[in-house]
């Protein structure tokens, strides 16, 4: 049976060959605030721009959410407002 790879030999190797590929990628990969950082001024901009629109639409969603849940109530849809 020469030539037969252990199947515990490669199971081990396959995992430190991963935890190997996985420690090298944690410590190359920046973090989304260093990413931020790094970035040029017109770009920050354009970030912070479509973040606040992301904002923006999520508070348009809980307030259709919210008008939503006071008509399933048989409320009125002034009652559910801020």
């Amino acid at each position: 049976m020469s030539g037969r790879i252990p199947v515990g030999s490669a199971f081990l190797l396959t995992g430190v060959i991963t935890a190997i590929g996985y420690g090298i990628m944690s410590l190359t990969t920046p973090s989304e605030q260093q990413f931020y950082d790094r970035l040029a001024p017109d770009l920050k901009a354009k970030v912070d721009r479509s973040r606040a629109a992301q904002a923006e639409a999520k508070a348009r969603a809980d307030q259709l959410a919210a008008i939503n849940n006071s008509a399933e109530e048989g409320k009125p849809v002034w009652t559910s407002g801020k």
